[in-house]
């Protein structure tokens, strides 16, 4: 796509350069979506590639992961053995039913700020207790979560001239058994609705994503039951309809996809 409204680009190399963001400019790492589609609202470009950030930073707290990290390289780096929740990591890609060219070069920060139900890194991130790291406009930084992070759908906390910078993940969580389930209207379609699952000793941590128009996170005892009647109670107005699944299909098949993980996940408990 030609972007006929760009004057500049900017390839930003410290965070200095983030200094004066405006909403007409355009913060691109690997820029799938943003090549995409006309931005008849951009003017400049900004390539945050330029900050070298490392992709991915394994320690004893945890998992940080860079926004400008690729999807491919978040699937192929190597990871402790005892983490067993990696597992996630290539299961919420496949569910972005993206090609590996788009792995390449399609980014986990920018899957995330486009705040779309069926944004895979997002369910990732609803999965795991990820921690998201803004740097804000004025200088200022602000952790949150990703049930604060997206508001609604394709909105985010984000104003403009703020950066998503990281996504920290705990190893608690990383070590921890976790499954993920999906439905969609066809073998090959998008996500209409996505739950993972994640035991965390006598709890049964529930993401719950595409179907809703935000990520839902619920915690319930590790009981099927239980996290069935959990998932019934969430208002019918947080599930969306689109061409992908009508609100009522997705309320209905979350229940369902919400028993199957809940069953997989206590089926070897006493």
């Amino acid at each position: 796509m030609d972007l006929h409204t760009i004057d500049s680009v900017l390839i930003a190399r410290d965070r200095a350069d983030l200094s004066g963001l405006g909403a007409a400019d355009g913060l691109m790492a690997g820029g799938t979506w943003l090549m995409s589609q006309p931005q008849p609202g951009l003017r400049r470009l900004v390539d945050l590639t330029g900050m070298r950030w490392p992709d991915v930073v394994v320690s004893a707290e945890g998992l940080e992961v860079a926004a400008t990290c690729s999807i491919e390289r978040l699937i192929n780096a190597s990871y402790p053995p005892e983490w067993e929740a990696v597992n996630l990591f290539g299961q919420c890609a496949r569910a972005l039913l993206a090609s590996f060219k788009i792995w390449r070069t399609a980014t986990v920060g920018g899957n995330i700020c486009l705040g779309l139900p069926a944004g895979a890194m997002i369910s990732l991130c609803a999965a795991l207790d990820a921690e998201l790291l803004i740097w804000r406009g004025d200088g200022t930084d602000e952790r949150c979560a990703i049930t604060e992070f997206v508001t609604d759908i394709n909105e985010t906390v984000l104003r403009p001239g703020d950066v998503l910078r990281a996504i920290t993940f705990p190893s608690a969580a990383l070590s921890q058994p976790a499954v993920l389930r999906k439905i969609a209207y066809s073998a090959l379609g998008r996500s209409g609705a996505l739950v993972t699952g994640r035991l965390d000793g006598t709890d049964i941590v529930l993401g719950i994503t595409a179907a809703t128009r935000r990520p839902i996170v619920l915690r319930v005892p590790a009981d099927a039951e239980r996290a069935h009647e959990a998932a019934a109670a969430i208002p019918g107005a947080q599930f969306h309809s689109d061409a992908h699944g009508t609100a009522a299909w997705r309320r209905a098949v979350t229940w369902q996809l919400v028993r199957g993980v809940a069953d997989e996940l206590t089926s070897g408990r006493p």
